[in-house]
């Protein structure tokens, strides 16, 4: 049952990261930087997150890696209907 639950986790975790975007709440951060020096990318996450603005360039992996590191909480994953095809 434990390894059910954890393919159930990881297949819940993966639809996430490819339906979501980064989403930041500005009141937290502190411009810190370290978002933007672990995306692989390249992506200024620090600056979005100064401007509350959603990581919505194509060229975002949704790795979770800028998600993973922040200290204060600031970055998140929020589903989107951005890659729903338009037949569904």
């Amino acid at each position: 049952m434990g390894i059910q639950l954890s393919l159930s986790n990881e297949s819940q975790r993966r639809e996430v990261l490819v339906s979501g975007q980064v989403v930041p709440d500005p009141i937290r951060c502190v411009q810190c930087g370290i978002c933007s020096f672990n995306c692989p990318i390249g992506i200024d996450v620090r600056r979005h997150a100064w401007l509350g603005e959603i990581i919505e360039t194509s060229t975002c992996l949704t790795c979770g890696e800028c998600v993973r590191r922040c200290p204060r909480g600031v970055l998140r994953f929020e589903r989107t209907e951005l890659f729903r095809k338009a037949s569904e």
